[in-house]
């Protein structure tokens, strides 16, 4: 299986919503990138033409460790067949994972095998969503804009349901998850002449495992970063870990220059958004979407009375079709959700939408949390998703492209817990 112009990067979403702001920083860079929800056949492959950058969206992020290999050792078969210089496993900005769950040691362990280089480039940090690797701890904003906390003190991720951030140090961090002996590059190495910064990764390469840490503080950091896993790349393919930052560090190598995009035009029909996360974030949108009709939703009746669903289903639709936007929620703003059946209440939700979808004819949608992102997309039948804008640091409008006539060609914002500005839903309505 082969492009007739192989991709220069490749890179595996460990959820939809971060792949696809992978996505964005790609195309934004000027490069040709499609993301795909699946390997592909020999003939989809062959349909996609030539591109730059090419990616699979997934979700290791909720997979145990012998899941996460099944997984992902296809994935890097796959990429290694194309033989793309950079494979870049994309986990989340906040790193939150653990040994059992979402493991980013698990994730190296199934598709480092494909990639010969020694050097294993670990970046942390994505200063353009608030994140931020100072000395191999990492920090984060609560919100776009918000205040930046140690990510041991952040006050959502800190206490995440699933994979709490309880350390700041992301050596230590990933060493409970298979991956000793990170070294690590900090931010004031970055200012040593090019040689000597060289020697000195190379040094700690040598040294220990390949694998090494590397700061991201500020935008000014990326060249540096960028510049060193470039230039290895090319002398064996290799393995990158971290957030859409490894993309934009490769992108100052690159000679495409920035590309602007045409920004999303008012919403010429009803926008329908499903919100699924239970962050604070998007709670706050939720409660600023003046332009929707709010309707809450029981989960756990979503998921185990048929009657509900359809009831639900048929008040969303009649608003929909009177040209009204509607927004459902299934945690309340002032309610407190049992975590316990998340995978159920993502799974009803998902297939609520793919429902809204097939009932009204709609041409822009937004699904709101990760999980319910991954799923929904998936049961929209979609194949794959290409770049429209970015709504907000971290937030994708992207088309989609599907064999359902009633989801081919959606404009479809999807967006994690704690990406987005307070109005970003009535910007997904007016543009």
């Amino acid at each position: 299986m082969t492009l007739r112009y192989g991709p220069r990067f490749a890179w595996y979403g460990d959820d939809f919503t971060g792949a696809t702001d992978t996505l964005a920083t790609l195309a934004k860079a000027g490069q040709r990138a499609l993301l795909l929800l699946g390997i592909p056949d020999a003939a989809r492959l062959a349909s996609l033409g030539d591109l730059d950058a090419l990616g699979i969206a997934g979700a290791a992020r909720t997979m145990n460790p012998e899941a996460m290999r099944a997984e992902l050792e296809p994935v890097g078969r796959f990429f290694a067949g194309l033989g793309v210089p950079v494979m870049h496993y994309k986990c989340c900005s906040t790193f939150d994972s653990a040994p059992h769950v979402g493991s980013i040691g698990a994730a190296v362990a199934a598709l480092r095998p494909f990639f010969p280089n020694r050097f294993l480039p670990i970046v942390g940090g994505q200063p353009n969503i608030g994140r931020y690797c100072l000395f191999s701890n990492l920090f984060a904003a609560a919100g776009t804009g918000g205040t930046v906390h140690r990510i041991d003190r952040h006050p959502t991720m800190s206490r995440h349901p699933v994979t709490p951030m309880a350390e700041a140090d992301l050596r230590r961090h990933l060493a409970a998850q298979g991956l000793d002996g990170l070294g690590a590059l900090h931010y004031p190495d970055y200012d040593l002449a090019p040689p000597a910064l060289d020697a000195r990764l190379d040094g700690l390469v040598e040294s220990g495992e390949g694998g090494v840490l590397l700061d991201v503080g500020s935008p000014a950091h990326l060249e540096p970063v960028g510049r060193l896993i470039h230039e290895r790349a090319q002398r064996a393919t290799l393995l990158a870990v971290g957030p859409s930052s490894v993309a934009q560090a490769l992108a100052t190598q690159w000679r495409a220059g920035a590309v602007s995009d045409g920004g999303l035009a008012p919403a010429s029909g009803p926008v329908f958004v499903m919100a699924g996360s239970l962050s604070p974030v998007t709670r706050r949108q939720v409660e600023a979407a003046a332009s929707f009709e709010r309707i809450p939703a029981d989960a756990g009746r979503l998921c185990g009375d048929p009657t509900y669903a359809a009831a639900l289903l048929e008040q969303v639709a009649g608003l929909l079709r009177a040209g009204r936007h509607a927004l459902v929620w299934t945690a309340p703003p002032d309610g407190n959700a049992d975590t316990t059946q998340a995978a159920a209440v993502a799974d009803a939700t998902a297939a609520f939408i793919a429902a809204v979808v097939r009932a009204v004819p709609l041409r822009r949608i937004g699904i709101l949390g990760g999980d319910t992102s991954s799923k929904a997309v998936a049961a929209l039948g979609c194949w794959g998703l290409s770049y429209v804008t970015t709504l907000s640091p971290g937030v994708t409008v992207s088309r989609s492209h599907s064999a359902d006539a009633a989801a081919d060609g959606l404009e479809l914002m999807l967006k994690g817990g704690q990406m987005g500005s307070e109005d970003l839903l009535e910007r997904l309505v007016r543009g």
